[in-house]
């Protein structure tokens, strides 16, 4: 019995010195084209019970509107920026035909195997581009990636699920979808998981601002609730940390609600739901992206990218501690000058500035540290003269995270 106490008193102190034993499961799900106001609108019981227990927020999509980094507010490009952290200028997705992304920016399942190989992987899709297209799986860009568990691609299906004219089918392929995922993770438990249903976006397309699109949305909320229900129960029955974000790709055009693609407020209107307790003031008190599910998720799975790729990252997390956020970087004169918001205004922040853009060819980049600032300063001003170039890379980094910008000199 002695001995029996000391191991387990062992095994305590192991858990309180190097944490949780027990991994964190993330379930990422994105629901298509439904814009924030008209979620407010509706009765959404299952979205209501995983903010209370998180939160939610408005969100956008869309980059920053007139700059480098605007991005279309389109399906698959939005997804791609949730799967990367980073905005279409980066990833190269720039409309659903996914022509040439750019995988030297990775997604979080390259993430995840490349630095934690063990994790197992999921997608449950009504779309099979999201898994060989966007993720890459199996091409050699992404360094042969494999998931290891899909269920995708029954829009090819035309036996089974016939394509009707008022796409009946997206919703019944929808529905298999979520069945699958709600059995594969109460039965297999997956470590990361991405589950992505089409069918309000459909309605939204064909019918606009009206009951069939409203009704569409309740349907979604009723999956949700499948799947956070296989979701409970591995956490009631085998104590596993679950986390769900929620979010989606894009709004809708403000004269009818059916289109979407363009740079109105309406258009780039989005939000995130989690049941994650550890939200931060960012996701509060701000208006988070949809670039900042990525870096969360990595927290969650305790994965920190090496800096060169953190670099690169335009999100910050919406969950934990953080030192800074939305920054801003313009040429005055002679002058870069850089503002900032800072969380934590007693730790320095460095800032580092980089001429190159090699990272988008496979190439690391030389950062020079330009400058260290205090952490309750918001603002600071570099003299170009001393960097001359048309185009610069900015990066201010503090203990929690780091934040980039780019300019382009006209």
């Amino acid at each position: 019995m002695k001995l029996y106490i000391l191991f387990l008193i062992s095994f305590i102190n192991y858990s309180i010195v190097f944490g949780q034993l027990q991994n964190t499961k993330i379930v990422f799900v994105i629901v298509d084209g439904i814009s924030a106001d008209v979620l407010e609108k509706i009765e959404t019981p299952t979205l209501d019970t995983i903010a209370k227990k998180g939160g939610y927020t408005r969100a956008y999509v869309g980059g920053e509107k007139d700059g480098y980094s605007e991005t279309p507010t389109i399906s698959a490009v939005g997804y791609n920026s949730l799967l990367t952290g980073t905005w279409a200028n980066k990833h190269n997705v720039w409309g659903n035909s996914i022509k040439d992304p750019n995988y030297n920016y990775w997604t979080v399942f390259r993430y995840a195997k490349e630095n934690r190989p063990d994790l197992k992987t999921a997608i449950f899709s009504t779309w099979l581009d999201n898994r060989t297209k966007l993720i890459g799986e199996g091409l050699p860009q992404t360094n042969y990636l494999k998931l290891n568990y899909h269920f995708d691609g029954f829009e090819l299906d035309t036996v089974n699920f016939p394509h009707d004219e008022d796409r009946l089918y997206i919703h019944k392929i929808d529905e298999k979808v979520v069945d699958e995922a709600a059995r594969y993770i109460q039965a297999e438990s997956p470590d990361l998981s991405w589950v992505y249903l089409e069918y309000t976006d459909d309605m939204g397309h064909r019918y606009g601002d009206s009951e069939q699109f409203h009704n569409s949305i309740a349907m979604m909320d009723n999956q949700i609730g499948r799947i956070y229900k296989a979701m409970d129960y591995r956490r009631k029955e085998y104590g596993e940390d679950w986390q769900i974000f929620i979010t989606t790709d894009h709004g809708r055009d403000k004269e009818t609600g059916k289109g979407h693609g363009g740079q109105s407020d309406r258009e780039r209107l989005t939000w995130i739901v989690t049941d994650a307790d550890d939200i931060n003031d960012y996701f509060k008190n701000g208006t988070p992206g949809i670039v900042d599910i990525l870096p969360a998720m990595l927290r969650s799975l305790e994965i920190s990218p090496e800096p060169h790729r953190a670099y690169e990252i335009d999100g910050v997390s919406i969950t934990g501690p953080l030192s800074v956020s939305d920054l801003k970087a313009n040429i005055q004169g002679k002058d870069l000058t850089l503002n900032w918001k800072n969380h934590n205004r007693t730790q320095k922040l460095k800032v580092y500035l980089s001429t190159e853009n090699g990272f988008k060819n496979g190439i690391y980049d030389h950062y020079k540290l330009v400058k260290k600032v205090k952490g309750n300063t918001n603002s600071t001003k570099i003299d170009l003269d001393k960097y001359p170039s048309h185009f610069y890379k900015i990066v201010i980094e503090g203990k929690h995270n780091s934040i980039n910008a780019w300019v382009i000199a006209k």
